[in-house]
């Protein structure tokens, strides 16, 4: 039996599905990520049929496409999001996305693959800041945390066990039909979309002359100088990329580590990931029951050390203990990362929260674009030691930079 507060936190986490926009919302996205799931394993899957050699460069490229589609086109569709019928652009990039996923078991080339991949993240790119700058809309403010919370859950969630289940799949309809139900899964998703009321997802009506003849450069621009310019936000992007540094060492050494140094089999590692997606899960159900306060910085602060600790020893230990560090630390990615969503939706005011959740995901996968090589880096020279030089540089990252902001509080309190 859980503990009755336990229970309690548990079940108001859920509390957001009460809001039947909100609601519907929610199961169109999270079909839609399950989706995903099943085109990433084909994806995969129609990698080894170039070459087993070839695999890995083929994701490889695939996967950097995918994080520059985001960089490049997101702060776009957040001013976008704050111009145009949002619904419209939800039902528009997702039957388009539907649309590109429908090629993918006639591909014959390699380079068709990065052309699908690029189309299809562009559209992405449109679609998930749209998403996200819908919800302070259509969410109170008693809830909000909660839902986004649960969004991010489900998106850790499926990111363990939607892969399980298309590898399941992928036996019976083999590597290129699996991308088929991938685009029935878009059509389930994209009636629940259609079910929206479009005038509950968009932004204030009041817009004045001069915001009607901005360009979209200076939009663009509008968005990243307020996701910067407001110290609550730009202390959580700044830890966003700390805990960036940390998440792509796991991400991208681990698999080393479990077939070289433990020399253990593929499930080991499925279930070692498994650990730190459920970790993820658990603490973004949770979060916004546990750190209440305006800025979140408990939260933040909390979460690095809990992801720089739990990796600095994983050099060091059995697989067992390393089942549990990295349950613990998707216990800090999460704390780490979700803040920052939250405080947009809390201190950005209505008209601008779509650019600003657009510049948001840019940067956000920037910090990863810049992390992965890093840990790259560490694995390239630090084979045995690399989980551990990550927390150390980690943990001095925060350090400093709690100094800095320390420093700073102390230095205004001081001349006010």
């Amino acid at each position: 039996m859980f503990p009755k507060k336990a229970r309690k936190v548990f079940i108001s986490s859920f509390a957001s599905l009460h809001n039947k926009t909100f609601a519907t919302l929610y199961f169109a996205e999270t079909i839609s990520l399950l989706g995903d799931a099943f085109t990433w394993v084909g994806l995969a899957l129609l990698s080894y049929q170039f070459g087993i050699e070839k695999s890995a460069v083929i994701l490889s490229i695939a996967l950097t496409l995918r994080v520059s589609a985001f960089i490049l086109f997101a702060p776009f569709a957040g001013v976008v999001a704050d111009k145009i019928d949002r619904k419209k652009i939800l039902y528009i990039t997702h039957f388009i996305r539907m649309g590109i996923v429908c090629f993918f078991p006639f591909v014959d080339a390699e380079w068709q693959i990065y052309v699908l991949v690029f189309l299809l993240n562009i559209f992405n790119a449109f679609f998930t800041p749209t998403y996200k700058s819908i919800i302070p809309h259509i969410i109170d403010k008693e809830n909000y945390r909660q839902a986004i919370g649960l969004s991010t859950a489900t998106f850790q969630l499926l990111g363990v066990l939607g892969p399980g289940l298309a590898g399941i799949v992928s036996v019976w309809l083999g590597a290129r039909y699996i991308f088929f139900l991938d685009a029935a899964s878009f059509i389930i998703a994209g009636i629940l979309i259609l079910k929206l009321p479009a005038d509950s997802l968009n932004k204030t009506k009041d817009v004045t002359v001069n915001e009607q003849t901005h360009s979209i450069w200076s939009d663009v621009f509008k968005g990243t100088q307020l996701l910067f310019s407001n110290k609550l936000i730009r202390f959580a992007l700044i830890i966003e990329f700390i805990s960036a540094i940390a998440g792509a060492e796991i991400l991208v050494n681990t698999i080393g580590h479990i077939k070289n140094d433990f020399h253990l089999t593929d499930n080991y590692y499925g279930w070692v990931m498994a650990a730190f997606g459920v970790g993820a899960a658990i603490a973004a159900f949770v979060a916004g029951n546990i750190d209440k306060s305006k800025g979140r910085t408990k939260s933040l602060i909390i979460g690095v050390l809990v992801l720089g600790f739990s990796i600095i020893a994983a050099n060091y230990v059995d697989y067992y203990i390393l089942l549990f560090l990295w349950l613990i630390a998707g216990l800090g990615q999460s704390l780490a990362e979700m803040p920052s969503e939250t405080l947009i939706g809390e201190n950005i005011e209505e008209q601008q929260q779509g650019k600003v959740y657009g510049a948001h995901f840019a940067f956000s996968h920037l910090w990863w674009a810049i992390a992965y090589p890093i840990a790259g880096l560490l694995g390239n020279i630090f084979p045995h030691e690399d989980f551990l030089y990550a927390g150390i540089l980690s943990l001095a990252l925060l350090l400093i930079i709690v100094v800095i902001y320390s420093f700073k509080k102390w230095f205004t309190n001081s001349m006010s």
